[in-house]
């Protein structure tokens, strides 16, 4: 090895180490926003039965009030809650998730349900 390529491979594998890095950086993120967009989904589709099922009156309580709590519940806040139509007994729910790590930047993660009484009944 001559004299001017002392040091070249501490160089070398710095840089390897920052890559790997950047790239464990972006793993971690991309699994931060996929789970965000796995519990809003799962908030979103709990709290719109929860809210379904007080529209039949199976569960007291106004509809939006028990969708709220139940996306309380599951570490959610409620956007939105709505009946397509006034005396329907389905529920719309819209619920936000913020997304933690290294991918903040991209907002909350946003997922919509709708729920209502099975077919024929």
């Amino acid at each position: 090895m001559s004299e001017n390529q002392r040091g070249s491979g501490t160089i070398v594998v710095l840089g390897i180490i920052a890559v790997l890095l950047i790239f464990l950086g972006v793993i971690a993120g991309l699994i931060s926003v996929s789970s965000a967009n796995h519990r809003a989904t799962t908030a979103a589709d709990l709290s719109a039965l929860a809210a379904a099922d007080a529209a039949r009156g199976l569960r007291s309580g106004d509809p939006c009030d028990v969708a709220e709590q139940v996306a309380t519940a599951n570490k959610a806040q409620l956007v939105g809650c709505a009946s397509p139509a006034e005396d329907s007994e389905v529920m719309d729910v819209r619920v936000q998730v913020t997304v933690a790590g290294p991918f903040v930047f991209i907002g909350p993660a946003e997922s919509v349900s709708r729920a209502g009484p099975p077919n024929g009944k």
